[in-house]
């Protein structure tokens, strides 16, 4: 596999220059994942307008859709940055376990949720009928759908940007599932 080049602020355009500044201000750095978008003059800023574009998705629902796709798709980078985020978010290390396996006890829409959002994901946008009906009976929309959609997309993104560069994790990594 090719070894890719995790660039520093001097080798990015201006504009990427500014998203790292603001990065490092609102986390205390600059991830490597996004880092390494940089590597194009334009994804990071057009993949950070996809990700903080508005949606009816809630933040603890984000989370759980951003941990399940990511342990799915294997990816060991995004599974360690949304541990940290989830548990920013209140949720507690159990409950992160049973996000990542789509097995959730503590919470029947977030259970909902994984249950989408894995079949999203496992099946190529493909979900069973009856739970979409379940999806709409739990007072969920078409819109929320089309939502969880657009975030599913943006985790694939990250997930099979690591995967194809396998750059450094620089987060605390996720414990392996049991």
């Amino acid at each position: 596999m090719k070894t890719f080049t995790i660039p520093t602020r001097e080798q990015v355009t201006p504009a990427d220059q500014a998203i790292f500044d603001n990065l490092k201000t609102m986390i205390g750095f600059v991830p490597n994942l996004y880092a390494t978008f940089a590597n194009s003059d334009h994804a990071l800023g057009n993949f950070l307008a996809l990700q903080n574009a508005k949606n009816s998705i809630k933040p603890k629902e984000r989370e759980v859709i951003n941990l399940v796709v990511s342990e799915i798709n294997d990816c060991l980078y995004c599974l360690s940055a949304h541990t940290v985020f989830a548990k920013m978010n209140g949720f507690t290390d159990e409950q992160i376990l049973e996000i990542r396996k789509a097995e959730i006890t503590f919470d029947p829409k977030f259970a909902l949720i994984a249950k989408v959002a894995k079949s999203i994901t496992e099946n190529k946008g493909h979900v069973d009928a009856v739970l979409l009906a379940e999806f709409e009976e739990a007072g969920y929309t078409e819109g929320n759908l089309v939502d969880i959609v657009m975030i599913v997309g943006d985790k694939i993104i990250t997930n099979y940007l690591h995967a194809l560069t396998d750059i450094p994790v620089d987060w605390p990594l996720a414990p392996a599932l049991k």
